[in-house]
Parts: structure tokens; sequence; C-alpha cells
């Protein structure tokens, strides 16, 4: 199956307090966060809003826990003109990970996103026309030449409410990029999302995948989500997402391409939920059952 010399397994402090709404777990303190990433037997995760951006001061935070920064969201502004400040932005950005050993970065396009606003993440989110398309492909791959300067990769992470939602999206960008410079991040939840399958997605682009995301699906609340034309955060408040193994995503031929391709990289599980209403450190130990369990991780 899954060989554990080659893949690390993280999990992101989404789960205890929110990037995009900071009401989600405002009042879990960044010390409980960490201490119940290593009690659930994780080894790393990513940054969160409450991780200080200083390297040695989060090492301080991290290396007595056992954890290691496996990598960072950035957001990228291509498609609205904005490539200087998103490459400056990037600099620093790419630095830091650097410092702290990281060897993705994980970059999304938001131009013109919706996942952030009061909008039907399926009915409103942006289309980018072939300028666009242009102006994005030919940022991500700058940055992908910056990041390749310090012997890291980007990894493109498709995303509901973005221009990058679908597979059909997925495609022209994978398309219209050189792989040497752009890499593709695999979100289980999001593809699954969209209305794509995850498993389609990894056997199409084996050989440009360098960092995965596990999240699951609640079937029922995506459905309640289509019907009430919710937004993106609506969604993530009632509860869409959900931890490997608890929702409607079957793992087991995702984990099995996987292996046969040797992956090697980093296992995020990342799934954003209420965690008044579903415990993180709970989850996360349900998380990594599952994965223990399916995969022998």
């Amino acid at each position: 199956m899954l060989d554990q010399e080659n893949i690390k397994l993280g999990i992101a402090p989404i789960a205890w307090t929110n990037d995009d709404l900071p009401e989600l777990g405002g009042h879990i303190s960044l010390e409980r966060c960490l201490d119940e990433m290593a009690q659930a037997q994780f080894i790393g995760c990513e940054l969160g809003n409450k991780f200080p951006r200083e390297p040695e001061a989060l090492k301080a935070q991290l290396n007595p826990r056992g954890l290691q920064l496996a990598s960072g969201w950035f957001s990228t502004f291509f498609t609205e003109n904005r490539e200087e400040q998103t490459v400056e932005d990037f600099i620093k950005h790419r630095d830091f990970l650097c410092e702290m050993g990281s060897k993705v970065i994980v970059v999304c396009e938001c131009g013109h996103s919706v996942q952030g606003k009061a909008q039907s993440v399926f009915e409103t989110k942006p289309v980018f026309n072939k300028k666009q398309w242009e102006q994005l492909a030919a940022g991500l791959e700058k940055l992908g030449e910056i990041a390749h300067e310090k012997n890291m990769k980007i990894v493109f992470h498709h995303h509901m409410g973005t221009g990058v939602q679908t597979r059909n999206e997925i495609d022209t960008l994978m398309e219209i990029t050189d792989a040497e410079w752009v890499s593709l991040l695999l979100d289980t939840g999001h593809i699954t999302y969209s209305g794509d399958s995850p498993q389609e997605l990894v056997k199409t682009y084996l050989s440009r995948i360098h960092h995965v995301h596990l999240k699951d699906i609640r079937k029922s609340v995506l459905e309640e989500v289509k019907l009430e034309k919710m937004s993106f955060l609506d969604s993530v408040k009632a509860g869409v997402f959900t931890v490997p193994g608890d929702g409607m995503i079957n793992f087991l031929p995702v984990f099995q391409t996987l292996a046969d391709s040797e992956y090697k990289g980093w296992f995020i599980v990342e799934a954003e939920q209420d965690p008044d209403k579903s415990n993180p450190l709970e989850y996360a130990e349900k998380a990594r059952h599952f994965i223990r369990q399916t995969t022998s991780l």
C-alpha cells in the first residue's frame, strides 16, 4: 500500500480555528490546537491564523511537539491585474516557508472569487475569459520559477467559489501551464463538492500531484447547499465538510492509485467545521484511525 517512508501525515489547524470564519474557534488557543494535533499522532500541519510568522517563534511552538510545517496557503490575484504585488508578497511567503523547511507552497487564484461572499458557490462563481487564463498561467509559471530558486514547488489548490473550481477548469489550467513550474494539489473534498471525481482527477494528473488535502463531504448537507443555494462559508457552518471516512467519498481507490504511483509528500487532513459542534480532537483521532486502518500509515 502507501509507503510510510515517503508519506508524511499532517492535519490543518482549520478544524480548531477557521481562517475564513474567525468566529469559529476564536476561543481555542494555539497551544491547545498544537497539543491536540500531536495527541492525535500527526507529525505536521499547515499555517493557521494564530501561528507566529517569525520562523524561530514558530519552531519554538512546533518542535517540542514533534510537528513540522508542511506548507501554507497563498492567495494570488493575477486575474485582477495585481501581478506585481502578488509576486512581491509571494517571495516573502516563500522565504518564510523555506526557513521552516517546507518543500511545497499552496497557491490559489482568488481573483474575483466568491468563496468569502454571501453568494451561491455554484451560480455566481467567476468564469475566466481568455485573457484572464493567460494572466493566470503566466503568473503561476513565474511563481513556480521563483519557488524553484529555493528548491520548492508551487501546488495549485482548486477551490470552491473560485475560477478554478470544476474538473474542466482544472484541465484547462493544467493544459496551459508548464508541468515543470506548476504542480497540482489534490483536495478530495473540493473536487467532490464541485460534482467531480477525486479518483479520476488522481488518475489523470498523477505526475503533477505533489500535495494532498484529505477531507470528506456529508452528502445530505451538500444536497441542502445546492437546494438552498448557500454560500461557501454558510456551507462550512452547515457542516458540508468532515474528516476522511465520515462522509460520502470512497477513499480506497484514491489511496491505491497514489500508492501505485509511488506518491511522495504530505497527506494533510483538512476538514473545516464548527469546533463547538464537532470537537477537533475527536475528529482528528477519527481521521487518524481511518487512515491507519485503510493505508497502514
